[in-house]
């Protein structure tokens, strides 16, 4: 083994959507995010998108924030759509070696981000303001403050932060859905993984600070002797918050929070896109002309292959 080589993981993820419908779809139009992406902390080795019946068009890009977006366009008529991708992903841990009470304070963050006439434009920036899931609101500044203070290196509050999510609210299945407000979430206290992220984002967003929300999967089921994680066997969500300076190599200026799991995600998180919310990362929506009532399903497996160690060195 090299002397600079990474040890990480090898994860597989099979993710599985089938919409049926009542009636014949006569043309759709679908957007799927669902090709994990590549950096120094994660590679993806291999990846396979099938999708039936097959596309008229099927083509790939990259958004604005460096996600792999691609677009399917049916015109034959079908009364089921099913989606089907297949990955292989290298995962390290990211955050070895940090000191959380290093760093930028929460006051040195926020005076960087704070708007100036004529500075440079800086690209944190636009995860600092609230969008559609994820509105500013006084009772999550207000919930965030006890952590989020001045003089405290923002990496060490905001892990503080995501341990009081995790300790104050509860995890329950199917007691939400993606339209449900976070003011609902934070007054009933309980939710599923993409809640506790939007209201992760809110609290930061409020408190002046900038975080991404970041999509992905997730091994809920660890090698023997390693406590498991929670999360559905379907699409996992979590936090990024911008801490400059940070110092770590393989994640730059953004430290991952999950709040659902009270954890830095490591080698059993696979990252598939970020962005200011799940609006912006969902991962297969369209539109459809007829097909009446419809039903779906979704299906997440991910494997633990094997341990590795390559360099580390993310691709395209």
């Amino acid at each position: 083994m090299s002397s600079d080589a990474i040890l990480g993981t090898v994860l597989s993820v099979e993710h599985e959507t089938v919409y049926r419908y009542a009636q014949p779809v006569d043309q759709a139009q679908h957007m799927a995010c669902l090709r994990p992406l590549s950096d120094a902390g994660q590679v993806l080795q291999q990846f396979d998108l099938r999708v039936l019946p097959t596309p008229a068009t099927q083509q790939s890009r990259v958004d604005a924030h460096g996600n792999n977006r691609t677009y399917l366009a049916l015109h034959a008529a079908h009364r089921e759509l099913s989606v089907v991708a297949r990955s292989e992903v290298w995962v390290a841990d990211r955050y070895e070696g940090l000191d959380p009470c290093q760093g930028a304070t929460c006051a040195d963050v926020r005076e960087l981000l704070t708007y100036r006439a004529h500075a440079p434009f800086l690209p944190a920036s636009e995860f600092l303001y609230a969008s559609p899931y994820v509105p500013c609101l006084e009772p999550l500044r207000e919930y965030a403050a006890p952590s989020l203070l001045d003089g405290r290196p923002l990496a060490e509050s905001a892990i503080e932060l995501m341990q009081r999510i995790h300790e104050d609210f509860d995890y329950a299945p199917a007691s939400t859905d993606i339209s449900t407000p976070i003011l609902d979430v934070f007054i009933e206290r309980q939710g599923v993984c993409q809640d506790f992220a939007h209201l992760m984002l809110g609290c930061l967003r409020a408190s002046g600070l900038a975080a991404r929300y970041v999509s992905g999967y997730l091994l809920t089921r660890p090698p023997e002797g390693q406590a498991p994680l929670i999360g559905a066997d379907a699409s996992h969500a979590w936090v990024s918050v911008w801490v400059p300076g940070l110092g770590q190599g393989r994640a730059g200026d953004w430290l991952d929070l999950d709040p659902t799991n009270a954890c830095l995600p490591g080698q059993h998180h696979v990252r598939v896109a970020h962005g200011r919310d799940f609006g912006d990362v969902t991962p297969l929506r369209g539109v459809i002309r007829s097909g009446g009532e419809h039903t779906f399903l979704v299906r997440v497996t991910t494997t633990l292959i094997k341990t590795d160690a390559q360099a580390g060195t993310g691709v395209a």
